[in-house]
């Protein structure tokens, strides 16, 4: 059995204090496929810091999809080496990296906006994430949310970069998105956040994120069944 070393523990789950359940749908994907297994949601944020609100933002989406009935995995980042720092990406972080990434149906990236852009921390993940990995592959096919948070006003900077870095990888961004300006006032001193539009806008974007995996779910691997690959793969279509 496979030991996660990475995966950060997330604290009180249940708890959702900014959340309105007067007005939120606990299955917001009823009616739209499958949902007799978990829809799958991995989880990556872009800092290191100890008071991380791009993780603070990622706990709290994390905590929402429980509560929609997702199981989710948020990878911690800490000590992921840069591309091609080690021989052939052969580090344990990498490999669970991608095996998590493998596991998943869906994804959600959290980035800060530094100097403008999402960090390197947050790259490096995503670079680690290979198109094709084993013969299989670790995103395609897969829902993606994107989100970021800002130290200052408003920007889509970030999510509009990570949207390219996930229709690159042959992924399905989804339409929703949040950006949260000023994080620093938007989270108390234990990290959660505080009920406000920004908040709503997340609890939009996840049920979304749900809305789309399950939707998909069946027909996935037809979506992104390509001419170029069965030639590769010398797939044909006349058996």
């Amino acid at each position: 059995m496979t030991v996660h070393t990475r995966l950060r523990t997330l604290a009180d789950p249940d708890h959702l204090p900014a959340l309105n359940r007067a007005y939120v749908h606990e299955r917001p994907a009823l009616g739209l496929g499958d949902q007799t297994s978990p829809p799958r949601i991995q989880l990556l944020y872009g800092s290191l810091r100890e008071r991380s609100f791009s993780r603070h933002a990622v706990e709290e989406a994390a905590r929402l999809l429980q509560f929609f009935g997702c199981e989710t995995r948020i990878f911690d980042p800490s000590d992921l080496p840069l591309p091609d720092q080690v021989a052939g990406d052969d580090h344990p972080a990498v490999h669970e990296l991608r095996e998590h990434a493998l596991w998943s149906e869906g994804q959600v990236w959290c980035s800060p906006e530094r100097h403008g852009q999402i960090t390197g921390i947050m790259k490096t993940q995503i670079d680690h994430l290979p198109l094709a990995y084993q013969g299989l592959r670790p995103t395609q096919g897969r829902t993606l949310a994107v989100m970021q948070v800002s130290a200052g006003s408003q920007s889509f900077n970030s999510v509009n970069t990570l949207r390219i870095l996930g229709r690159w990888m042959r992924m399905f961004v989804i339409p929703n998105q949040s950006s949260v300006a000023k994080a620093y006032m938007e989270f108390d001193a234990d990290g959660r956040m505080k009920p406000s539009s920004y908040y709503e806008r997340i609890v939009d974007v996840m049920e979304e994120l749900v809305r789309f995996t399950v939707l998909l779910r069946p027909h996935a691997g037809q979506l992104v069944d390509r001419y170029s690959e069965r030639i590769e793969a010398g797939q044909r279509t006349d058996r």
